[in-house]
């Protein structure tokens, strides 16, 4: 049998695939969180009328620790909800292609 098909008929496979995907989904969810706060309307005003939250500007505080914080919750939440245990090793594999 060859790479491919190993690779094809692993369960394990599809379930990096997945929680890859999940993994770009909080990337992006990341990035655009930031990018909105960061140059968005709070972002963009003139220095002189930045608002400030415990000595920070505005922006700043919710693009980078309110967003950690969400971000946090998130990774937290996927983990728990969506990510399985794999084994790494051959042996966890039975002969149909299902985990143990």
């Amino acid at each position: 049998m060859s790479k491919t098909n190993k690779k094809a008929k692993d369960p394990r496979f599809l379930i990096a695939e997945k929680e890859a995907w999940i993994g770009v989904g909080l990337v992006l969810f990341n990035f655009i969180w930031w990018f909105g706060f960061a140059y968005g309307p709070l972002g963009s005003e003139s220095v002189e009328n930045y608002q400030y939250v415990w000595g920070m500007p505005a922006w700043f505080f919710y693009s980078c620790v309110v967003g950690f914080v969400v971000m946090v919750v998130l990774v937290i939440i996927m983990v728990k909800l969506f990510f399985k245990e794999v084994s790494f090793d051959e042996e966890g594999i039975e002969e149909e292609g299902e985990l143990k």
